[in-house]
Parts: C-alpha cells; structure tokens; sequence
C-alpha cells in the first residue's frame, strides 16, 4: 500500500495541503456529518492510538463528548523515547495533516481550546506547527483557540499526565490522576497537586474539566480516514490493527531511518525495508521497541507489526521505535544502557521508581564491567520485584518490563559476564536518543551521558 502520512515531498503551504486528495476535505466532511458521526466513524475505523498504548481513538473521542462542563485537546508532540522519531518526521512533512486532524478530533469531541505540547528544541518542528497553525486560523479552518507549547527535553513531558503539568508551567511531574478524571486547570481536589486557572479567568471550583491526549500520527491519520472512508483504512493492515504506521529503525542497521509500511507487515521486513537491514555477515540477535517494552528475540522476528502480534510474544509494538542488535551486541551492556536512561529520567515522586532504577543500573553496570557476582543478578530480580510499587506513571513498569525481559531471555549473558570477569563483547554503542534522523544518518544525543539524575548536567 502506498504511504500517505509520509509524502515524498514536504507539504510547506496551506495551498499545498488543500492542493492534495485530502487536505481539507476531512474537516469538511466531519462538519456534513456532525460531531458524534465524525468520532463514530474513526471509532468504526478502528483506528489505534499511536502514542503506544493503542487505545481505540473514536472511543476516547466520545468519551470526552459526553462530559459536562470544560474539555480540552492535548496533542502529545513531545517524542522522547530512544529509537523513535515518527512524530518529528510527520511535522516535518506535513504540519497542515496534523492540524487538520486536531481540528476535526476538536469539533468531534466539543472541547473548549486545544493544546499542541511540542518540546522546545525541536525548533524546525515547532516552526512548521506554528505556521500550520497561523495558516490555518486565518482561512477560517480551526474554529476554536489552538496553542503551542514548547516543554523541556526530559522523557517524561511525554506522560500525558505531566504534560498537563507542563502545559500549566510546571515541571513535567505526572499527576496522580489520568487527565480524563483530572484535566487542564482543573480546579477540584487531588494530592499533591495545586490547581491552576488560566490566567485572567476565575474558575468555578470543584472542576475536573477533562482532557484527553492524542499522539501526533494518530491525528495525522484522521482527516485521511474522514476523506477516503472506514473501508479504505480498513483495507490496510490487520482486523485489529488497520491503516499503516510509522516507524523508525536504528541500531545496528545499514541505514537507520523512518518509514511508512504497513500494519502486519512482519518486523523482518520493517527492518530490512526501512533500515537496510543489519551489515554484511551480521545476523539481527535482538530488537527493542523502544524503552517501553520486552526486548524481542530473534527467533520472533517474523512478529507482524501489530499490536495484537506483539502481544502475542509477550512484548509491545509501543510507538513502532525499533532498536537493533546484531550478534555482535552485548545483552547485559544493552540492559544497563537503557535502566540508566529509566533511571534518569524518574523523577523522584515515587520513591521504589527512583531508587530501584538506580539500584538496578549499578548492579548491571557491575555485571557488564565484570565485577558483578550472582548476588547482583539476585538484587536486580529483587528490584524488579518492586521498582513499580505505587507508581503514578508507566516508567517504573517499563524498566520492570525492558530488564526483566533481558534477565530472562539473556540469562546466558549474564552468567558468561560473571564467569569471566569481563564483558566478552566490548564495543562502545550510543544510547539511541534520537536529535535528527536524515538521509539513513542518525544523529544521537552524545551530551546524554553527562547529564544526572536530578536532571543537570556534569558539564554545567
């Protein structure tokens, strides 16, 4: 199938989006139809959050619909995960797809105002989503008041619940509660938390005004589906997993990139197809979906790209963000490469989070320097015990979910690391930390590395 959220030019004008099959013709048809019509026909669709969870969208459309008083839009622009970098080549090659499709996901839902959290040093990016903007309120097409917000480099300005914070300037501390029971300047009770209005306004107390938050490609998707209809999505893709996705290869590949396939598409062939696959004499020994999710093996790599096919191995699709290793890498080093960046980016609310994803860094760093013993291997199992214990956010499970993965299926490593004395496959990699992605080049966050876990960095 074709790609259509990835255009083989960039779109750079609003005359160039209305100039295409699509652009404009989705809002039009959301308003022919009517609001409930609109999000029942995504919901028909079946189209998936692409953030990673791969929540239904029409259904969180209408569940915001049916709310009183005050809701707001989130659009999640914030990409951080290493090894992903969907959402920033989507801005890149059609900013106007993604505004039309907040504006139709707006009208669908009722919200009062909508919310575009990008982070500040994606500056090209921010740019265009500006100028979409601007472009777009002019000729009339957003009907109700857009805002772009620029947030902090940390991973977690990603988590829906501190991206509210942000959005509200504060640090990206995720909340208690999910912005549907807790929203945007709500004004009703939570622990730990302080409520605030916009300014210039007088918000009636007790509000929860809720807020629901969809992923840059998820909105990318919907004024193609509005236009083309629920059997042209369908025809792509799986039962469960319709349409195509985006997704980004780095790692051990040829040439790492981003590219358009297919749901169902077997991981073997999104590897090859969009990363040139692994280097001559090299076999693929391990995959990582991001942060978020276990480590697939090699002998699952024929998994279709689905989130039903992921789940069925045990792991997750997550935001299509693929990380690989050849049989060259080291399990152990890669573990420890990752619990490091988890451990980083907590940000301390939640003591068991904090604490146990430094613990377990220290001990695989120990492993993979060759000092560690079984009694280490014995304390990150521990650890992964309760690293998640009362945790208001995913992070804790994904270092739970990433290194409990890598301990299982790499027990060998481990154990090789122990008997030795050292790692048997030395050899430095980046953490995958993604600041530009162009013409099968990765560029990644080298200063990463000096940066500490009270979120400064050594070289300040």
């Amino acid at each position: 199938m074709a790609p259509f959220l990835l255009p083989s030019e960039p779109v750079d004008s609003l005359d160039a989006h209305l100039a295409t099959e699509v652009g404009g013709r989705g809002l039009a048809r959301a308003h022919e139809i009517g609001p409930d019509a609109t999000a029942r026909l995504v919901l028909d669709a079946g189209l998936r959050g692409r953030g990673g969870a791969g929540f239904p969208t029409g259904r969180k459309w209408l569940g915001i619909a049916a709310e009183d008083g005050p809701t707001y839009l989130v659009v999640n622009a914030a990409e951080g995960e290493p090894g992903t970098f969907k959402d920033r080549a989507l801005m890149r090659a059609n900013p106007y797809q993604l505004v039309e499709g907040a504006a139709v996901a707006a009208f669908a839902s009722g919200v009062e105002a909508v919310f575009i959290a990008v982070k500040g040093s994606f500056e090209d990016e921010q740019a265009r989503v500006v100028r979409a903007v601007e472009e777009m309120q002019a000729a009339g097409l957003v009907d109700r008041p857009v805002t772009v917000v620029g947030g902090p480099d940390e991973y977690l300005f990603g988590e829906e619940k501190a991206m509210l914070e942000v959005i509200e300037g504060k640090p990206p501390l995720p909340r208690l509660l999910p912005p549907h029971e807790h929203g945007l300047f709500a004004t009703g009770p939570q622990t730990g938390w302080e409520s605030t209005a916009p300014a210039g306004t007088r918000a009636a107390p007790g509000r929860a005004n809720p807020t629901f938050v969809n992923n840059v490609e998820t909105l990318s998707n919907v004024p193609h589906i509005l236009a083309r209809g629920v059997d042209w999505f369908r025809s792509m893709g799986t039962a469960e997993s319709p349409g195509n996705v985006v997704a980004t290869v780095v790692g051990d590949v040829v040439a790492p990139d981003v590219g358009e396939v297919e749901l169902g598409t077997p991981l073997r062939a999104v590897i090859e197809a969009v990363g040139s696959g692994v280097g001559p004499g090299r076999t693929v020994k391990a995959v990582f979906p991001g942060v978020a999710n276990a480590v697939v093996t090699a002998e699952h790599l024929d998994v279709p790209l689905s989130y039903e096919g992921f789940a069925g191995i045990g792991s997750g699709m997550g935001a299509a963000g693929f990380i690989v290793y050849d049989d060259t890498a080291c399990m152990v080093a890669a573990a420890h490469r990752f619990s490091r960046f988890l451990a980083i980016e907590s940000c301390g609310q939640c003591p068991p989070c904090k604490l146990g994803s430094g613990e377990i860094t220290e001990h695989l760093q120990r492993i993979e320097t060759g000092g560690g013993d079984d009694r280490d291997v014995e304390a990150i199992v521990g650890w992964l015990g309760r690293v998640a214990d009362g945790s208001r956010c995913f992070l804790a499970s994904e270092e739970r979910l990433l290194v409990g993965s890598v301990v299982e299926a790499f027990a060998d490593e481990l154990a090789e690391h122990i008997d030795l004395g050292h790692c048997p496959r030395p050899g430095p990699r980046p953490l995958p930390k993604l600041l530009d992605l162009r013409g099968g080049v990765a560029t990644y966050d080298e200063r990463y590395w000096r940066k500490r876990p009270d979120w400064t960095y050594a070289d300040d």
